[in-house]
């Protein structure tokens, strides 16, 4: 199977990660998808579509590992065959909301550890070890409004987000001044109906003051669905300015 474009996406088994990954099966598309279990589904339609999959368990509450196995894995691969060369750092948690004093220190470390450290490290390995390729390259960091906004009982979330928006504003730094570097953006990607939407709907009332606000948001219709988000996303992913803003909503593009 010849493929053109190749595209790494992590928390690709539910949500808005696992639209996208559908919606990315096309022809000529080799997609590498990192989550914590493998969907049979997924690659029947990969199979359907004549598109090239392969899908690793990984644990990103181990980063460096995940890093370390990704950087193989391109290494391994004929640089020449893809025209463009995308890592889309999907993967995050909210935890269990409540309030920092009350927070419990292994879940701290594993919110951070997944929604920041893992993006942090898969982006340097990918970085360095597509490095020379002649194919476009491409970052795509899913951030949050709450890495812009912050919200009680949200910390680790909103510092993890906010620490995502700030390194691909400094990395964005660093690709510009290698003249033809690789393309970086922190994108938000609206409010979804998602997996998170329903912990945020059932947290203790007593330790997440804004539930009455998730819970509206879902009555009144104003959450998009995981598809028509990621249809959204990859929109503004193939963008001819990508790049441009390192910091974006996906609400205010034009």
């Amino acid at each position: 199977m010849n493929s053109s474009q190749l595209t790494v996406i992590t928390g690709a088994s539910r949500g808005l990660g696992r639209a996208m990954a559908e919606q990315l099966l096309q022809p000529g598309q080799r997609l590498l998808c990192i989550s914590r279990q493998a969907d049979e589904q997924l690659a029947a339609r990969a199979r359907e579509a004549g598109a090239e999959l392969e899908q690793w368990q990984q644990d990103l509450t181990d980063p460096v590992a995940a890093a370390a196995r990704l950087t193989a894995w391109l290494q391994n691969l004929d640089a020449k065959a893809f025209t463009s060369a995308t890592l889309i750092n999907n993967a995050g948690t909210i935890g269990r909301p409540r309030p920092l004093s009350q927070a419990i220190a292994a879940e701290l470390a594993h919110a951070l550890r997944v929604g920041l450290e893992a993006p942090m490290l898969l982006t340097s390995a990918f970085l360095a070890a597509t490095q020379g390729w002649h194919a476009e390259r491409r970052v795509l960091n899913i951030s949050s409004g709450l890495g812009r906004n912050a919200m009680a009982s949200q910390a680790p979330y909103c510092a993890a987000k906010a620490g995502m928006d700030h390194f691909s504003r400094a990395v964005a730094l660093e690709e510009a001044a290698l003249g033809g570097g690789a393309k970086i953006v922190s994108l938000a990607p609206g409010v979804i109906d998602t997996d998170m939407q329903v912990q945020l709907r059932g947290a203790e009332a007593e330790m997440f003051p804004e539930r009455a606000r998730f819970e509206r948001l879902k009555a009144e219709g104003q959450l998009d669905t995981p598809a028509t988000a990621a249809a959204k996303v990859l929109k503004y992913l193939a963008r001819a300015d990508f790049g441009t803003q390192p910091v974006a909503d996906v609400r205010d593009a034009g």
